[in-house]
């Protein structure tokens, strides 16, 4: 397990659309040592996802957790590790929420994205099953994050008013304590 560099905007890996990994590959050493490489680099950076291209692997893996305590997300429910390969996107709930988002990939940016309210995450685990969750709210936007960059997509390409893209810095002095603005992914 180590922990690795992350690509940052501007690599070309993050632009690609991940190869979807046949069932031999799924349960393989190779990718039970990825996974465990990307936990600890997502840990080490404090963040609450990580998708294989960050890590400059092309494929179609990401991973979501957001702790039960966390000092960056206070008042966001806790949700376990969940480990997803080849996985599809069904909006069950057209709503738009807004949410700052940020990314490992883009340090120190925020800026306000759309994205449905709930969606269902239909997908294979590490045991090679067919695996489907429900989420919405904040977890449907963390979802919804991780996956687009199996897409070649990055949440700046989300923002719709780029007047909202900010510093972590200012974004935590003049915007953090607005209302319907605290929580950022």
């Amino acid at each position: 397990m180590a922990v690795r560099e992350v690509a940052l905007i501007g690599n070309p890996v993050l632009r690609k659309v991940g190869r979807i990994l046949e069932p031999d590959e799924i349960g393989s050493v190779g990718i039970r040592a990825l996974v465990d490489d990307m936990i600890d680099t997502m840990h080490e950076l404090g963040g609450i996802g990580i998708a294989a291209p960050q890590v400059g692997e092309s494929l179609q893996l990401a991973i979501v957790e957001i702790a039960e305590e966390s000092d960056r997300y206070p008042d966001t429910t806790a949700f376990g590790l969940t480990v997803v390969v080849n996985p599809r996107i069904t909006v069950l709930d057209h709503t738009e929420q807004a949410f700052w988002e940020g990314c490992l990939s883009v340090p120190d940016l925020r800026g306000v994205v759309h994205r449905p309210r709930k969606i269902r995450v239909d997908y294979t685990d590490l045991s090679n099953r067919p695996q489907s969750i429900t989420v919405d709210d904040f977890v449907a936007t963390v979802f919804q994050h991780e996956l687009d960059h199996l897409q070649g997509a990055l949440f700046v390409d989300k923002v719709r008013d780029p007047t909202t893209l900010s510093t972590v810095a200012n974004y935590q002095r003049y915007w953090l304590d607005e209302p319907g603005q605290s929580r950022e992914i």
